[in-house]
């Protein structure tokens, strides 16, 4: 089974270290092994992992509600339910929140076309002149 450092997960993950030791501190990592000297010593199940918390906290989800998954993720086929309502609530959330952008989007094209249509303008006079 391959083995990871530390430095090596952070630039698989694009987590710094720092962010690596915090996550394991609240309980979003969970059992990492150490080396002998105390170092941690990542598997590719907990890179796996990473890479899934790498997409939640990208698209948003908030720490706390991590950290619930997280546990509910430890609690076995039992939790698989309530895995997939925070997973449909995130899901939602994601959803609200590209619609959001898209009205905001809108808001800066519409600020694009006032700019360009006074570009356009001015370069017009001068080119009659």
């Amino acid at each position: 089974m391959q083995r990871y450092s530390p430095g090596q997960v952070a630039e698989q993950t694009g987590f710094s270290l720092d962010t690596l030791r915090y996550y394991e501190r609240i309980g979003l990592l969970d059992d990492i092994a150490r080396n002998s000297g105390g170092q941690r010593v990542f598997t590719e199940g907990d890179v796996a992992w990473l890479r899934i918390l790498r997409c939640l906290r990208d698209t948003g989800m908030p720490i706390q509600r991590m950290v619930r998954y997280a546990e509910l993720a430890r609690g076995g086929d039992e939790t698989v339910a309530e895995r997939l309502e925070v997973l449909r609530e995130h899901d939602r959330d994601i959803d609200e929140k590209i619609a959001h952008l898209r009205v905001e989007q809108e808001h800066i094209r519409a600020k694009i076309g006032y700019y360009q249509r006074e570009l356009d303008a001015r370069t017009e006079t001068v080119s009659q002149a």
